[in-house]
């Protein structure tokens, strides 16, 4: 799923939880972040390439707005860097690892952790094998499931109606009390 679709699901998630619970802006504000962050993440290796290493803006574009098989060349160290970047933050391994951390450290965190769930969750399903398929058990494995590739026009159109969807009735429902 695209960063966009994945940060509005991930608000729209935490107003729903609001209802019920208290969230903090920040908490809220993270759990955005934290939903576009395993997108934003495996670009960095690219992104620093680009910068300092002879690489160009034109090819940090190229890698993050490719189809499937249409990638353009990175050095290998860079592919290496971003894929290992790509598998850890798509890794339910990885993020269940840091959500027990953070059950016994820092409770706080766990609003904002179900951002980065909910774009684990999300994309096990909307990523092809073709299309950046997410790793959701690595380290143990680095195979990912073939899913719709989200970048499909009709998945496209029928997600962002979801979105519209779901935001209206979020607006139109009914609060609920909090305890």
């Amino acid at each position: 799923m695209d960063i966009v679709a994945h940060s509005l699901w991930a608000g729209l998630g935490v107003a729903a939880v609001a209802r019920r619970w208290p969230v903090s802006t920040s908490q809220a504000r993270t759990a955005v972040a934290l939903a576009a962050l395993p997108d934003i993440g495996h670009l960095i290796p690219i992104a620093l390439w680009a910068l300092l290493g002879g690489g160009t803006w034109a090819a940090l574009q190229g890698y993050a707005f490719a189809t499937p098989g249409a990638e353009p060349w990175l050095p290998s160290a860079v592919q290496a860097w971003s894929h290992t970047l790509h598998c850890v933050m798509h890794s339910a391994v990885v993020a269940s690892v840091v959500t027990m951390v953070a059950w016994l450290r820092w409770r706080w965190l766990l609003v904002p952790l179900a951002g980065w769930w909910s774009h684990i969750v999300i994309d096990v399903f909307t990523h092809s094998s073709e299309y950046y398929p997410s790793p959701v058990l690595y380290p143990i494995t680095d195979r990912g499931f073939d899913g719709i590739a989200w970048p499909t026009p009709w998945f496209m159109v029928l997600n962002y109606a979801l979105l519209v969807v779901a935001a209206i009735w979020l607006r139109r429902s009914p609060r609920w009390q909090p305890r």
